[in-house]
C-alpha cells in the first residue's frame, strides 16, 4: 500500500516573559495573577483557528522547558497543490498568532481577553512533503514598545513553528457500512479495493451460530467474543447485536466491530443517554481467535444542537484497565470527524501523551512493552455524515501506526462503528433503514 503525502504544521514551546513595571499601574499585566492564551490561525487555507494556553515565565528566565505542542494543522496533497498553483497566495502563507491576557470563557475567551500583541511567521511549505523544516524557534518581541508602567523592556513571546512530512493511508467506504460495502484505498485519482465489509446481526437467539461462524473463520476451537461477558438483555426500546466484519481481498477476516452493549433508550425518553451508553468492541484476529483491541462507547448528547458523544479506549492484552485515547462530540445534524490525535491541542486530547501499542500481525500485540510503547501524534480520523444522510466514511491513518494489513483493518472497523453509532443513537421515535432492522424488530 502506498500512502498519500500529508504535511503537519505544529506550533509549540509557547511562553511569555512580561517585564515587571517599575511602578504600579492598573494596565500592567502581572504574570502571577493574569492567565494568558493565544489564538493560532493558518492564513489563506480554510482551516479553523486553534487556541492554547501560554505559560508566563519570570523576566530573568534564561532557559525554556516547555516542549508541549500547542496547535497542529494537517495539510493534504490537495492543499499543498492549491498553494503551489497560486504563487500570489503561496508567498503570503503565514501563521498568525494573537496573544491575549484574561481568563477564557465559553468561547475560549478571544472576545473577552485583552490583546497583548500579534506575531506572524511566514511559511514556505515547498519540499516539506519529504523533509522537515523549522520556520521559527526562539523569542520575538510583541506589543507596541515600552510598557506604561515605566519599564523600557518589551514583552517577549517564545514559539517553535515547524512542518514535517506526515504520510497517511486514505481509505473510503464505497457505501454505508450497514450495506456491506467494499473499502477502497485512495491515492490521488487511483482507487484500489483493499477490504470488504460484512454487516450482520448478533443476538441472543443466534449467538451460538455466530460463535460457530467465527470459529470456522479463524480455525479456532473457541470464540473470544462469546466469552466476553454478556449482553444486557433489557425490555423496551433498544438496538442491539449489530456487527461488522472486515475481510481482506482473500476473504480472510482481519478485523471486526461488534456491539456488545445495546443502545437503550433511557427511561421515559427516546434517547441513549451519557449515563447509559451503548458500546462496541473493536476486535482483531490473534492466537486463532478474536482478541479485543479497543472499546467505543457512544451516546446522544443534550444541548442546543444534538451531538453524538463518544469515548474510545485502547484495551491492553492484560487484565489492566483500558487507556482512554479520545472523548469528544460529533454533530448529529452536520456530521464531522472522529479523531485520534495525541500530539495536538485538539479538543479530544486528554493529556500530554496517552499510552498505547500498535497491534502487530502474527498475533503479537506488542503489549509486553505496555505502557512504554505509545501511539504518538496523529493516529487516525474518520469523517462521517449526519443523520439521514448517505454516509461513506473516509478514513485517514498515519503510516507510522500501520505495520500490517490487520493494523489498517482495525481502524477501518473503528470508523464503521463510529458511523453505525450515528444510527444507533437516533431518537427511538425515528425509523431506521431496513438494513439495520431485523424482521422481528418492532422498534425504529
Amino acid at each position: 500500500m502506498d500512502p498519500c503525502p500529508f504535511v503537519r504544521v505544529t506550533v509549540g514551546n509557547l511562553a511569555l516573559k512580561i517585564p515587571v513595571a517599575s511602578k504600579p499601574a492598573r494596565s500592567v499585566v502581572h504574570p502571577s495573577s493574569s492567565p494568558c492564551f493565544c489564538k493560532i490561525k493558518l492564513s489563506i487555507l480554510n482551516l479553523p483557528p486553534q487556541n492554547a494556553v501560554v505559560p508566563c515565565l519570570p523576566p530573568d528566565t534564561q532557559t525554556l522547558d516547555n516542549p508541549a505542542t500547542a496547535a497542529t494543522f494537517h495539510l493534504s496533497k490537495s492543499d499543498l497543490d492549491r498553494l503551489a498553483s497560486k504563487s500570489i497566495f503561496a508567498s503570503r502563507l503565514c501563521l498568525k498568532i494573537s496573544i491575549y491576557t484574561g481568563r477564557r470563557g465559553t468561547t475560549c475567551g478571544v472576545n473577552s481577553g485583552r490583546l497583548l500583541g500579534r506575531v506572524s511567521v511566514p511559511l514556505d511549505l515547498a519540499g516539506t512533503e519529504s523533509k522537515p523544516s523549522v520556520f521559527h524557534n526562539g523569542w520575538v518581541s510583541v506589543g507596541k514598545g515600552p510598557n506604561k508602567g515605566g519599564s523600557a523592556a518589551q514583552t517577549q513571546f517564545h514559539l517553535n513553528v515547524k512542518a514535517e512530512p506526515d504520510p497517511r493511508f486514505v481509505f473510503q467506504f464505497d457505501g454505508e457500512p450497514e450495506c456491506s460495502p467494499q473499502v477502497f484505498q485512495i491515492r490521488g485519482n487511483i482507487r484500489q479495493p483493499v477490504f470488504t465489509c460484512k454487516f450482520s446481526f448478533r443476538t441472543s437467539a443466534d449467538r451460538t451460530q455466530r460463535s460457530r461462524s467465527l470459529q470456522s473463520e479463524q480455525g479456532s476451537s473457541r470464540s473470544w467474543l462469546s466469552s466476553f461477558g454478556s449482553e444486557r438483555e433489557r425490555p423496551g426500546k433498544e438496538r442491539k447485536g449489530w456487527s461488522i466484519t472486515v475481510h481482506d481481498l482473500s476473504g480472510s477476516p482481519v478485523a471486526a466491530a461488534s456491539m456488545v452493549t445495546p443502545f437503550v433508550a433511557s427511561p421515559g425518553s427516546d434517547r441513549v443517554s451519557r449515563s447509559n451508553p451503548g458500546s462496541w468492541l473493536i476486535l482483531r484476529p490473534g492466537d486463532n481467535t478474536w482478541k479485543p483491541w479497543g472499546r467505543l462507547e457512544a451516546w446522544r448528547e443534550r444541548g442546543g444542537a444534538d451531538g453524538l458523544g463518544y469515548r474510545f479506549e485502547l484495551i491492553p492484552d492484560t487484565s489492566g484497565a483500558g487507556i482512554v485515547l479520545a472523548e469528544s462530540t460529533i454533530s448529529l445534524n452536520k456530521g464531522g470527524k472522529f479523531v485520534l490525535d495525541l500530539g495536538s491541542g485538539s479538543s479530544n486530547r486528554l493529556g500530554p501523551i496517552s499510552p498505547g501499542c500498535s497491534p502487530r500481525g502474527s498475533g503479537d500485540f506488542g503489549y509486553g512493552l505496555w505502557p512504554y510503547c505509545m501511539y504518538r501524534g496523529f493516529v487516525m480520523s474518520a469523517k462521517v455524515e449526519g443523520e439521514g444522510r448517505c454516509s461513506k466514511p473516509a478514513v485517514e491513518v498515519s503510516v507510522q501506526h500501520v505495520n500490517c494489513t490487520e493494523d489498517a483493518a482495525a481502524f477501518v472497523a473503528l470508523a464503521a462503528a463510529v458511523d453505525l453509532s450515528m444510527d444507533a443513537c437516533r431518537l427511538f421515535s425515528q425509523r431506521l433503514r431496513k438494513e439495520l432492522c431485523q424482521q422481528s424488530d418492532l422498534v425504529g
